[in-house]
């Protein structure tokens, strides 16, 4: 099936203007994650809480954004999600990193004083009652061995981080509860699923993961094309591929969404998505290099006919993906924004970079060897 007949676009010719196209593109996504002092990361990768709750009857979502507002809590994100008549709500609370100022200011305390002879004495700690001293003492202990609990005296940094953070995670989940519940009370109750607390240690070693995943799937089609096909291949790929994350990161930025774990996975989706597209492209040259050459057609013409001749392909290739994104997008639900976003970003510079950016990256390097 043909999209429509044989055309003669030049690609190659096209490309100084492609490239402009696509530098404002990145240039305007890079602007944007500089003014906002880079990507706006989510709850995976900053640590907070995620509250799970199972209504009885559709609720109201500004209603539970007032009763958070009342306490304090109005910068919370809370979306309704799954099947209609399960009536479940995620609200999700970055939680003020507290915990690292409090440990340090406990550890400033107890080198003046050189130990703590009594619990009464945390009373004195600045912001001690963001955390309660009564919730310290239930962990905290000055006895030498008292199982289950923690000598204050011999305690580190990242031990009273650890404590201090996991203190505050609950009592904040305590005031979203007990806030929703005041709010709907017998007229809508409702029931807690889960409760995940999110703490920065997953939470940094989340983000390495997810930026090493990032590069040794580049680093891994550049090796693979290059074994393939040949090196000048590879790098036109690699830079396609690049490009593809560059823009749709920029657009994300420009578009206020959150870095999720989700948005890396359909980041690593575009890669491979792209790459497809690229490699038939590729395929289609490789094939045409072997016929034209003997007719001596120049390198530039053998490109062109390559992306012409998979262009129908990839038009509807690229037209029924995106119709199932989309409709995933308007219909899917807050929950996946974010991911659908970034897919549609990545579907149509995905085609794009396959066609503008990935051969005539080739044809330059061609040109610059000569």
């Amino acid at each position: 099936m043909r999209f429509f007949g044989e055309t003669r676009i030049d690609f190659i010719g096209l490309r100084k203007i492609a490239f402009i196209i696509s530098g404002i593109a990145i240039g305007a996504g890079l602007i944007s994650l500089g003014v906002k002092g880079g990507p706006k990361l989510g709850l995976d990768f900053t640590g907070g809480i995620e509250i799970h709750l199972k209504f009885e009857k559709s609720p109201s979502i500004v209603k539970i954004r007032s009763a958070l507002s009342k306490i304090g809590l109005g910068g919370a994100v809370i979306q309704q999600y799954g099947r209609k008549g399960e009536n479940t709500v995620l609200i999700r609370y970055r939680v003020e990193k507290i915990s690292q100022r409090l440990a340090s200011n406990i550890l400033k305390y107890r080198e003046k004083k050189g130990k703590f002879t009594n619990l009464n004495e945390l009373k004195q700690i600045p912001n001690i009652e963001l955390v309660g001293y009564e919730n310290l003492t239930n962990i905290l202990t000055l006895k030498p061995s008292s199982p289950g609990k923690i000598n204050l005296n011999e305690a580190d940094q990242a031990t009273l981080n650890s404590v201090i953070r996991d203190i505050y995670h609950r009592k904040i989940a305590n005031k979203i509860e007990k806030a929703v519940e005041k709010e709907f009370g017998k007229k809508n109750p409702f029931e807690v699923r889960s409760i995940n607390l999110i703490g920065p240690k997953v939470s940094e070693e989340l983000k390495k993961d997810a930026i090493l995943a990032v590069i040794l799937s580049l680093i891994g089609m550049l090796v693979y094309i290059a074994w393939r096909f040949e090196l000048r291949f590879a790098v036109g790929a690699v830079t396609a591929l690049v490009h593809d994350i560059l823009v749709t990161v920029g657009a994300l930025s420009l578009g206020n969404y959150e870095f999720t774990l989700p948005i890396i996975a359909a980041l690593l989706t575009i890669v491979g998505y792209s790459l497809n597209d690229t490699i038939v492209i590729y395929a289609r040259i490789k094939e045409n290099m072997k016929t034209f050459r003997k007719k001596k057609g120049s390198f530039k013409d053998i490109l062109n006919l390559g992306i012409n001749q998979s262009l129908s392909r990839t038009i509807i290739t690229s037209l029924t993906t995106f119709v199932v994104v989309i409709v995933l997008f308007l219909l899917g639900g807050a929950p996946l924004h974010g991911f659908t976003f970034a897919l549609l970003v990545g579907i149509i510079t995905g085609t794009y970079s396959s066609d503008f950016i990935a051969t005539p990256v080739v044809y330059a390097w061609e040109k610059g060897k000569k």
